[in-house]
């Protein structure tokens, strides 16, 4: 494959989903029926702990990442994990239908899942629409805007005298004088071509 990057022109918004006890950062989400309580698909990283838990939950949320959101909120749920972490710790959520949504966000989508697709890496959950709210009226931030601006949102930080290697796809940060052999990044699942050395 020549130049795999080129799948960032299919560009989508970005998310904040949560379930109970979990959450991440998506950006695969598609409308894919319409009507009263229309369906909607989103794909979650297996390696994720959030989609571990979207397999015994049975409702999530999808929470619009707009230009103006605190860019810490990506930072938060994209990089780390509840099993390390609390996400919701310094984030305010409000509670709707027993799943939390990000108050610094667009909006919220509260969907109940109805199904579930797997694949090699990814598993597709498919819920139906049944609460929704808007918040702001403002431009949604999408994924190719994201990634051209990924740095300046991220700002990304090392620790000093220390050779750090940082994935360019999410920003995770490995520290050692090498990447190992194999070594694959464990938020997003790229290789070790992927990573710069600062």
């Amino acid at each position: 494959m020549k130049n795999k990057k080129i799948t960032r022109k299919i560009t989508q918004g970005m998310y904040v989903l949560t379930t109970q006890n979990g959450g991440c950062i998506v950006d695969a989400v598609s409308q894919i029926s319409a009507g009263e309580n229309p369906l909607v698909s989103v794909a979650v990283m297996k390696k994720n702990y959030t989609n571990e838990l979207l397999h015994t939950n049975d409702k999530l949320a999808l929470s619009i990442v707009g230009m103006n959101t605190n860019p810490d909120i990506i930072k938060t749920f994209g990089f780390n994990s509840m099993r390390d972490i609390n996400k919701f710790e310094k984030v305010e959520t409000n509670e709707v239908e027993g799943v939390p949504v990000i108050l610094d966000s667009l909006g919220y989508m509260i969907l109940e899942k109805v199904d579930m697709v797997e694949n090699d890496t990814h598993t597709l959950f498919i819920g139906k629409l049944i609460e929704a709210d808007v918040f702001k009226e403002e431009d949604a931030m999408s994924y190719g805007y994201y990634q051209e601006h990924k740095e300046e949102l991220l700002k990304v930080t090392t620790e000093a005298g220390k050779t750090a290697w940082v994935c360019t796809i999410c920003g995770y940060v490995y520290y050692g004088e090498e990447l190992p052999g194999d070594f694959v990044c464990p938020i997003c699942g790229v290789g070790k071509e992927l990573f710069q050395k600062k």
